[in-house]
């Protein structure tokens, strides 16, 4: 997961979803409010270990910068090869995993991502110190 989530928000001048914790904020929220999706993550996360390992028999971690992103825009296009990736579950999943990674790094670090709020810097966005705090003299 770490991989994917580093593909889609990659390393720059900027920290990327390595750093910024993106997978701890995807798996608190797999135990929590996003329960819902713990099948869909175990099928999507086995189908791409087993389409890697048949395709460049290799683990998607493993693969080059480039074949990683090859391998995620056939996901994204609906082009993935093999039986489990039919009726669009790989265009599905994709959506799924950039979803919350983006939630990951652009959300509130107290949901367990966005680590030393990278994404806040980037964007030179100030974090309130307390959550719901009037910030205006009204």
């Amino acid at each position: 997961m770490e991989a994917l989530a580093e593909q889609i928000i990659p390393t720059d001048e900027w920290p990327g979803g390595r750093e910024a914790d993106v997978t701890n904020f995807i798996d608190k929220q797999l135990v929590g409010t996003y329960s819902r999706y713990q099948e869909t993550y175990r099928k999507g996360l086995m189908a791409i270990h087993e389409t890697c390992k048949s395709s460049f028999h290799k683990r998607f971690e493993e693969l080059s910068w480039d074949e990683q992103t090859h391998f995620l825009k056939s996901m994204e296009e609906g082009k993935t090869e093999g039986k489990i990736w039919e009726n669009g579950f790989d265009i599905q999943f994709f959506e799924l995993i950039m979803d919350h990674s983006l939630q990951g790094f652009y959300g509130s670090p107290r949901h367990g991502g966005n680590k030393n709020y990278i994404s806040y810097k980037m964007i030179n966005l100030d974090y309130p110190v307390i959550i719901g705090q009037n910030r205006y003299n009204v």
